[in-house]
C-alpha cells in the first residue's frame, strides 16, 4: 500500500524539481524506514518526521541503517497519459544486521536543509509498504517501474 501524506498533496514533483536544482542548498529526499508496517490514517494528517516517530512509529534501528539522502531524481513529464512520474535510484543498504527486528514500512520526505534541520523540519511525503527481516545483507527497495511517485496531470 503507498499513501501519499496530506501535507504533500499537490507538492511532490515541484519539491523534486527543487532538490535537483539544489533550491535551497543542502535539500534532499530522504528515505526512512519504520519498524511498522501500519500508517493509521490519521497519521497522514501529521506534518512532519517528528510527529510520526512521536506517534509510536519507531525508525529502524539496525545496525547498517541509515536514512538515505536523495539528491538526484528523476522527474518524467508524461504527455501520452497525463501524468508526471518522480523516480530514484533504489534505495540501498548494506549488511543491515538481524537485531533491531523487521521493518514495515518506507517513508519517502523532503528535507530542506540536510546539514541544520531536525526531524521536525523534515516533511513526510509518501508511505510504501515494505516488509522485511534484516538478515545481514544486503537490503534493496526495488520501487516500481516510473518510480516511486505519480502525479496525474488532471487529479480525479
Amino acid at each position: 500500500m503507498n499513501e501519499q501524506f496530506n501535507i504533500a498533496a499537490g507538492r511532490i514533483v515541484e519539491l523534486a524539481y527543487r532538490v535537483n536544482a539544489n533550491d535551497p542548498t543542502n535539500s534532499a529526499f530522504v528515505v526512512v524506514a519504520l519498524k511498522q508496517s501500519g500508517l493509521e490514517s490519521s497519521l497522514r494528517d501529521y506534518d512532519t518526521l517528528a510527529d510520526i516517530l512521536a506517534a509510536a512509529n519507531d525508525e529502524a534501528t539496525n545496525v547498517g541503517y541509515a536514512r538515505i539522502e536523495v539528491t538526484s531524481l528523476t522527474v518524467n513529464v508524461d504527455d501520452t497519459n497525463n501524468w508526471v512520474d518522480v523516480d530514484m535510484a533504489d534505495p540501498t543498504w548494506a549488511a543491515v544486521a538481524v537485531a533491531g527486528g523487521e521493518w514495515g514500512a518506507l517513508l519517502f520526505c523532503y528535507d530542506p536543509d540536510t546539514t541544520a534541520g531536525t526531524d521536525a523540519n523534515i516533511v513526510p511525503l509518501t508511505r510504501h509498504d515494505f516488509r522485511r527481516t534484516p538478515n545481514g545483507g544486503q537490503i534493496v527497495a526495488v520501487l516500481p517501474t516510473g518510480g516511486f511517485f505519480r502525479q496525474p496531470s488532471n487529479p480525479s
